[in-house]
């Protein structure tokens, strides 16, 4: 809940400015609700940054007061959307069950899901972690097809490094990051599993990203704090640029 509509194209200018040589990454950005509009007039003429939206309701249409269809959101232009992110799961009492009808219904609705898992500080301390990733994927995931899953993006999202200045070490992301791969290749096959992202989201920041980026299994970050400012966010992006020479 950041960055008002009057302030997010001046923020995507200064991103474009500042990856203008970039030609090897695919940015997404994903402002909220009232600052879509904005941010796609923003972007609408560079090739590389693509527009998508945190949230959005399972139905149609319907008396849901103060939601948000996806096909309000392809209205906009709106391509990706985040489903599953922990807030949504820890504030607004998201299970695995409502999550995956969102899945279904972003994939109906020709929009890709940026599916987000992760386990809490207790869950790892009481050695839950892998448990609980297989099950958030597999109830997340649930009847979906090999063709629709390969249109997925995944984003693991270790609780307990986000917001507290903590960060796994790129060691414990990829060890994540692998398990994950394998129960995609468990539940379509290797190919899709290795054609679908999996973006690592716990505090990714300019100084720690070389280190996550150049681990096997982590194909790119889901960004928080460091993308509100375009610096921040820009020596990421070359990073990853970079790295994927």
């Amino acid at each position: 809940m950041n960055v008002s509509s009057s302030d997010v194209g001046h923020l995507i200018s200064e991103i474009h400015s500042g990856i203008a040589n970039i030609t090897r990454v695919d940015i997404l950005i994903c402002p909220p609700f009232t600052s879509i509009q904005a941010a796609k007039n923003a972007i609408d003429k560079i090739n590389n940054i693509f527009l998508g939206a945190q949230n959005f309701y399972p139905e149609k249409n319907g008396a849901y007061t103060g939601e948000v269809s996806a096909i309000m959101l392809r209205e906009l232009g709106v391509s990706y959307v985040i489903i599953g992110h922990s807030e949504r799961r820890m504030y607004f009492n998201e299970d695995d069950n409502f999550i995956n009808r969102k899945v279904k219904c972003a994939l109906g609705n020709s929009l890709i899901p940026v599916l987000c898992i992760g386990e809490t500080i207790e869950q790892r301390r009481d050695s839950k972690e892998f448990d609980v990733i297989q099950s958030q994927l597999k109830h997340g995931l649930k009847d979906i097809t090999i063709r629709e899953a390969e249109k997925l993006i995944i984003a693991y999202e270790p609780v307990w490094a986000i917001g507290t200045g903590e960060t796994a070490t790129p060691k414990i992301a990829q060890e994540m990051h692998a398990f994950i791969r394998n129960l995609l290749k468990e539940m379509f096959n290797t190919k899709v599993a290795n054609a679908i992202r999996i973006l690592y989201g716990g505090s990714m920041k300019a100084d720690n990203a070389e280190e996550l980026l150049r681990e096997n299994d982590i194909d790119g970050g889901l960004i928080g704090g460091a993308s509100l400012k375009a610096t921040s966010f820009c020596d990421i992006i070359k990073t990853a640029n970079t790295l994927s020479a």
